[in-house]
């Protein structure tokens, strides 16, 4: 019998180390402070996190756990999000301020649960308040389940690049003036790769991030667009790329010249070095196919062979797509592919119940007695979704619904006014604010098609969901026509994502199943998109079982100011 108990014993021991192996429980604190940096020949207080910019990386394997404790130290609240992460049942740790949680308050703290399911590859984290997500940002580095591996060769090494924005003035007076005022937003004066501009801006040259590479081996590129609001090219000097991954899934190889990256979105992209022993430039430099101001200027690191050698005379720079060449940005991104393989397969949505078409605009808000100075006329600028301008409540949706306490499910699934869309508009182009959701059903399975339109300055859009990864199953210029645009639907292998290019005067047809109950956020990536009222709140019900419900509410969530 002592024998029996005994092993007994052991075999309990060895399924808890199984499960530790399988699923681990991760713990890591984030201090938010002012820090001083030193960057284009001036030093400036910044909002860091743990004193570094970007800020520190998240690494987990799939299916971990993650508790952050989150210390404000900083003079003003803050939230941060999980990029990415679609944190099942729970989104009282998603992040975004007003809309499940109000800010953290200075000097206090808040352990926020990151629980991971089937994300693998490269997401990351950010502040998801004002503009503070400028410097506070970090890597998700998401590595196979223990047991498991990449579908592809094991690189010899690996490399995240942050590109993000860097303003000389304070990000959070840049952000203040423009919403008092309801004018543009100001743009940054340089953009960083890991926190460095790079030799082409001034006083830059001696600082720029450096990534040493052994001749002939192979490594991964986990690269972040953090920038407030430009989407970006990126590539490097005689070297191509492989991408495999986007948004924490994998995808069919492609190869290229280039990438091109919008706000939000991560790629895993292979390097082979290939080439003669020497210095390389990476560099990203932006595109923008609008009238909306943005910073025109190359941001570089170096690509350096291990060795003895020297620095060339002249570093050679990859040759980039221009700032406004549409083709190349559409010749890129419409390439992804899921892998949707045996070991990682796919699951696309077919039998939709629930269809929402939805134009996304740059749009005027109308001041009463022309008392704003965002525009001539005394108005301000405006952004919208189905005409819909989003105001954040004073205490947070998620707070107000679990509570009983909030009634405004009516936004409209279709624009209130069908006109052509992408022509010469002939609507109001000033829109309605409120903060009206759209509310689901558990299970209900959907398929939501963005509309650009030409209302205001037309432009591509960076369209973020929170709570789910997607599938892009199409896209396209022009207006979207329900009667035919379907027929071209990529249903076997589209990329599941969670951040996706909306192209200026065009559509995108995305596909989920709302299996995710809570209050999720959908918004535009561009940093000035969401304080103008490009977003939505989507509720999803609770399901009819305790494993299809929301998790209890915690036992501590930060105040609200009106509570």
């Amino acid at each position: 019998m002592g024998l029996m108990y005994r092993f007994l014993g052991f075999m309990f021991l060895g399924f808890l180390l199984f499960c530790k192996a399988e699923a681990a429980i991760r713990y890591y604190d984030f201090v938010v402070k002012e820090s001083d940096f030193t960057r284009l020949c001036s030093t400036k207080s910044i909002l860091t996190v743990n004193d570094s910019f970007p800020g520190p990386e998240i690494q987990v394997n799939k299916g971990d756990t993650v508790f952050v404790n989150v210390h404000n130290q900083g003079t003003y609240g803050i939230t941060i999000h999980w990029h990415g992460v679609k944190m099942p049942r729970n989104p009282w740790s998603d992040g975004p301020e007003y809309v499940t949680q109000c800010p953290i308050p200075a000097g206090t703290n808040f352990t926020q649960e990151i629980n991971f399911s089937t994300e693998e590859g490269t997401l990351w984290w950010h502040a998801h308040s004002d503009w503070s997500r400028a410097t506070v940002h970090g890597a998700i580095i998401v590595y196979p389940a223990n047991g498991t591996s990449y579908p592809y060769p094991k690189p010899y090494g690996e490399q995240t690049i942050v590109i993000a924005s860097w303003y000389k003035a304070d990000v959070m007076e840049v952000y203040e003036d423009a919403v008092a005022s309801g004018a543009e937003f100001n743009t940054s004066d340089a953009f960083t790769i890991n926190g460095q501009p790079g030799a082409l801006f001034n006083c830059s040259t001696g600082t720029t991030f450096r990534l040493l590479v052994k001749q002939g081996e192979t490594y991964l590129l986990r690269i972040i667009n953090a920038i407030l609001n430009e989407e970006m090219f990126f590539g490097i000097a005689q070297h191509n790329l492989t991408v495999v991954g986007t948004d924490g899934f994998y995808t069919k190889p492609i190869n290229a010249d280039y990438i091109m990256i919008t706000p939000g979105q991560t790629m895993d992209v292979l390097v082979t070095a290939n080439q003669t022993a020497s210095y390389y430039y990476m560099a990203a430099s932006p595109f923008s196919n609008s009238e909306a101001p943005f910073l025109n200027a190359t941001t570089t690191a170096i690509l350096q062979y291990i060795g003895n050698q020297s620095a060339p005379s002249s570093i050679p720079l990859p040759t980039l797509p221009g700032t406004n060449d549409t083709t190349a940005a559409s010749n890129f991104t419409t390439k992804f592919r899921s892998l949707a393989s045996s070991d990682h397969p796919i699951s696309v949505p077919m039998n939709i119940t629930k269809h929402i078409l939805m134009t996304v605009s740059v749009n005027l808000i109308f001041c009463p007695n022309d008392s704003c100075s965002g525009t001539p006329d005394g108005d301000r600028l405006g952004a919208s979704m189905n005409n819909q301008s989003f105001v954040l409540p004073t205490t947070d949706i998620l707070e107000s619904y679990t509570s009983n306490n909030f009634s405004q499910t009516d936004f409209p699934l279709e624009p209130p006014t069908f006109y052509n869309f992408t022509g010469n508009v002939n609507v109001s182009v000033y829109a309605e604010q409120g903060t009206k959701v759209i509310e689901l059903e558990y299970g209900e399975v959907v398929e939501l098609v963005y509309q650009g339109t030409n209302i205001g300055n037309a432009q591509n859009h960076p369209m973020h969901l929170h709570g789910f990864s997607f599938y892009l199953v199409g896209t396209g210029l022009g207006n979207f026509d329900n009667q035919t645009d379907p027929d071209n639907y990529n249903l076997i292998d589209p990329p599941e994502v969670n951040t996706i290019q909306l192209p200026k005067n065009g559509w995108v047809a995305i596909r989920f199943v709302a299996d995710n109950p809570g209050v999720w956020f959908l918004h535009c990536h561009f940093e000035r998109h969401t304080p103008w009222g490009m977003a939505v709140a989507i509720i999803v019900k609770n399901g009819g079982t305790t494993s299809t419900s929301m998790r209890a509410r915690p036992a501590y969530m930060p105040p609200c100011p009106s509570s």
